[in-house]
């Protein structure tokens, strides 16, 4: 009598790293994805722009609770010296001489003037605390909308742990950055993200995302007056405002990681990835976790 197998109609277990034929085009992205990506994408530029347009009202942080120049780690400003008036930035003691650049550049109306960071970096252009704050906020709103759309049909169509950085992926770091830095001819065998790629959107998405919405709420004197405790909790305002900055700073570097890696490992490829949802896969590259 013939043996029976005891595995048989068994579905196969899912394989931690896939291993799909190199050249093969899957599915990337779904629709949900790419169009929060790109409305992420933009509020993030505005609200940078708007961001730098505020803090021109008062260009300068402070490592206090109060506004004082002894406490004061950074700051933008201007001087006169025999008559020529120039722009200076103060890092935690340190004075340069930034004219034409930071303190003293464009206004944004075809001209120069004293101004910390200079027009073309400012939305709106022209120096506009009252416009700056109403836009930040209108993309405050985009960008958190968007997050939470992303993470809805992320959570629905079981994605997001895919993104999510895993013990197992920690001793593949190392050779995915000797691979991205051209010291290793192929890549470490991962899923739809390499191991740095979940490194860096699980600190994003939560970690920076979240303390950038949490230090913005803690500069509203509306929020303030409703929930002290978090502005107290973030050592005052001005503090706040402090950790604000530093963390716009984290997301326009991961930022400027994000487009070098895209540029550096295959722009169209990437590009219709985000766009048409379509993506070839490359050498040790899958679609699982």
């Amino acid at each position: 009598m013939k043996k029976m197998d005891a595995t048989a109609g068994t579905p196969p277990a899912r394989a931690a790293t896939p291993a799909t034929t190199p050249g093969t085009v899957v599915k990337r992205h779904s629709i949900a994805t790419r169009l929060t990506h790109w409305a992420g994408a933009l509020a993030m530029l505005v609200l940078v722009m708007s961001g730098l347009e505020i803090f021109n009202a008062a260009p300068y942080l402070d490592a206090s609770d109060l506004s004082s120049p002894a406490h004061r780690i950074f700051a933008i400003g201007s001087e006169t010296l025999l008559g020529t008036t120039h722009g200076t930035t103060q890092i935690f003691g340190w004075h340069f001489d930034t004219t034409h650049v930071l303190g003293v550049t464009d206004n944004g109306q075809g001209g120069e003037s004293e101004r910390a960071f200079p027009g073309w970096s400012t939305f709106p252009g022209y120096q506009d605390l009252a416009d700056g704050r109403r836009w930040h906020l209108f993309f405050g709103w985009v960008l958190t909308i968007a997050g939470t759309i992303y993470l809805f049909f992320g959570a629905l169509r079981k994605e997001i742990p895919l993104i999510v950085v895993r013990p197992s992926d920690f001793p593949k770091m190392l050779p995915m950055q000797l691979f991205y830095l051209g010291l290793r001819k192929d890549p470490p065998v991962h899923g739809k993200y390499n191991p740095l790629q979940k490194a860096g959107y699980t600190l994003i998405l939560f970690g920076l995302v979240p303390f950038v919405i949490l230090t913005g709420l803690a500069l509203s004197p509306g929020v303030d007056a409703i929930a002290a405790p978090l502005t107290n909790l973030l050592g005052g305002r001005q503090f706040a405002r402090t950790w604000h900055f530093v963390a716009m700073i984290g997301l326009i570097g991961f930022t400027i990681g994000h487009v070098g890696l895209v540029l550096g490992t295959g722009v169209i490829n990437n590009m219709r990835a985000m766009t048409l949802g379509t993506y070839r896969l490359g050498k040790n590259e899958g679609t699982g976790p």
